[in-house]
């Protein structure tokens, strides 16, 4: 299995999560005072005790309000994962190792149902073990991907094979909220397949996020990785609807869909903006409804980060990001439209139908009622809408600057403040050379424009949930047959002779084979052997993978003393029901308790 990345490696990623983990811990330890403070307080009248009591509230909920204000912290230290930070990335689950200290009750559960020796599976239980481990740190590429899809069919295999339906195995998974520091457990495996499915959407964000926007390859590579993430999270909202995770709740994982689609579609228009964008009016009017698209979904964005109660959790650079880039796109797209109209006249050679109709899908309405050929042919008012365009990119562009200015680390982002003031001065520049102050009389408030695509970024659930794996416990046998679903008797050995060159039973079935037609005076059958009995092992050589044919050379020279078999039965659903009952007694009585 691929090994991830070394959790020791004093690299800023691996200090950042350790760091992490160490604000877990202490959240949880200001919490469970929390719990007892509450619980002191429900339980006591007397009003001395219970000033106390408030009086220590009061410092615990300041202790876990500044823990949490240091995690959001850590969450927004964006020079970690990436170079340049003008895309958002999601963090990792953290998850304890509770469930690695439990190896005795793997090998407990393949001692009680499957009545196999747990300690002849040390190997495989301490390759899960190292299967896990390695998903706390998953390198940020392809490789990394497919550790987590591995870890994540293993659970698959892992539920049939060892959690029953019919009663807990005993084992807790812990993991913690990437947004509250939160510790989240249960018993079951879906908490474990949703977090490792969270961690890998949370995983292609990353690799977005290091791309090289500069490259056409970069792009694709980007918008790829987003669109997966955006698959990924979708699919875990419709999948895992219980989870207690709150960085799984619907609302936070539709705010993360959205947030998906919107750094997608940005680089999408990034894409179609790197050869350079010509001077010329159908050009700039598709561009400028390109622009408005992206400022649409950013929109979109921060409307679901404002609401509860996302907004009480999500990072504060988070919901400024969105506004900036919303009013920075909107920008652009007024930007592009009024060089269209102020730069370019229509002239006879131009085509006057497309250029018309072109103008009129540009907006709702038409600015002042005039008609879409009034505009075009008319230099004056070609000008007085373009300089309205041109005053809302000023004005929207500035309201970008004042709004990043609000929150420190987005003003510790030099690129995006030399981005937003290269936009901002364009844009002063034009209105100066176009435009003279006296003439301001003249202003009227420019249209929205409507925001349109060539290509929509689109959700994209990879392949790589689903994985083929080899099953680590493949030894126990057929999944098909040898599962937590099905309990057994233990095996039973019968010994086998030959009489008349006739066994006095065939065999059925793909591996492991059945017995059938068993002649009830024979020696097998008074030796024990039932009919439907599973063969599990033939002398030394285990045959719960055998077919009839492999069996059957076993079998073809039994000389006169005969040979071992080994045999189980399945239980019926009523003996399935007793076992369930008398097993956690027995557990309990021989100290085996997990």
């Amino acid at each position: 299995y691929l090994l991830g990345c070394n959790p020791l490696a004093q690299t800023g990623r691996s200090k950042l999560q350790n760091q992490r983990a160490s604000l877990n811990q202490q959240i949880i330890k200001q919490m469970r005072m929390r719990a007892g403070a509450e619980n002191l307080l429900k339980a006591t009248s007397n009003n001395k005790v219970r000033d106390m009591v408030m009086l220590e509230l009061s410092y615990v909920n300041s202790d876990l309000q500044l823990l949490m204000e240091q995690l959001e912290g850590l969450n927004s230290s964006v020079e970690v994962y990436q170079n340049v930070q003008l895309i958002i990335d999601v963090r990792v689950h953290g998850f304890d190792c509770v469930f690695d200290s439990c190896v005795c009750l793997w090998q407990d559960f393949i001692l009680e149902h499957y009545s196999e020796d747990g300690a002849n599976y040390q190997d495989e239980i301490d390759d899960l073990m190292d299967l896990r481990k390695a998903c706390r740190t998953p390198s940020r590429n392809d490789a990394g991907i497919e550790l987590l899809a591995n870890y994540f069919t293993q659970l698959s295999l892992l539920e049939s094979r060892f959690f029953s339906p019919n009663r807990q195995m005993g084992i807790f998974f812990t993991w913690y909220d990437s947004f509250t520091g939160v510790p989240v457990c249960q018993q079951n495996m879906s908490l474990e397949k949703a977090s490792i499915l969270f961690n890998m959407a949370a995983l292609y964000t990353q690799i977005g996020t290091r791309s090289d926007r500069q490259t056409s390859s970069g792009l694709e590579e980007s918008i790829t990785a987003f669109q997966r993430s955006a698959g990924v999270l979708s699919h875990l909202k419709e999948t895992f609807t219980h989870t207690p995770s709150y960085d799984m709740s619907p609302a936070m994982l539709s705010m993360l869909v959205k947030m998906m689609f919107a750094q997608a579609q940005e680089c999408l228009f990034e894409k179609l903006a790197l050869p350079g964008i010509r001077n010329e009016f159908f050009s700039l009017l598709k561009m400028a409804q390109e622009a408005a698209m992206v400022g649409e979904m950013y929109e979109q964005v921060h409307q679901s980060m404002i609401q509860t109660p996302i907004k009480d959790n999500v990072p504060f650079f988070w919901s400024i990001m969105a506004q900036v880039k919303t009013h920075h796109y909107r920008s652009l797209a007024h930007y592009f439209v009024s060089t269209a109209l102020l730069d370019h006249q229509l002239n006879p050679s131009d085509d006057e139908d497309k250029q018309e109709k072109a103008l009129s899908q540009l907006y709702d309405a038409m600015p002042d009622g005039r008609s879409p050929l009034d505009v075009l042919r008319h230099k004056d008012e070609r000008r007085r809408i373009g300089k309205a365009h041109l005053q809302r990119a000023v004005v929207g562009q500035e309201e970008a600057l004042r709004i990043q200015g609000l929150c420190r680390d987005l003003r510790k982002l030099s690129v995006l403040n030399d981005i937003l003031q290269a936009s901002h001065k364009r844009s002063l520049a034009k209105f100066e050379q176009k435009d003279k102050e006296d003439e301001f009389t003249d202003y009227m408030e420019a249209p929205d424009i409507i925001s349109k695509t060539e290509q929509k970024a689109e959700m994209e659930v990879p392949a790589s949930i689903k994985v083929k794996v080899k099953d680590l416990f493949h030894r126990l046998g057929p999944l098909s047959v040898f599962s937590a679903k099905q309990r057994w008797t233990a095996p039973r050995t019968v010994r086998l002779k030959v009489e008349d060159r006739d066994l006095g039973f065939t065999l059925k079935g793909d591996a492991p084979v059945q017995i059938q037609s068993l002649d009830p005076l024979c020696h097998a059958a008074a030796d024990g052997l039932k009919e439907g009995d599973y063969v599990v092992a033939v002398g030394d050589a285990d045959s719960k993978w055998m077919g009839v044919s492999d069996v059957m050379k076993l079998l073809k020279d039994v000389d006169e003393e005969g040979i071992d078999i080994q045999v189980v039965s399945m239980l019926d659903s009523s003996s399935q029901t007793m076992v369930c009952l008398l097993f956690p007694i027995l557990k309990s009585f021989c100290g085996l308790s997990g």
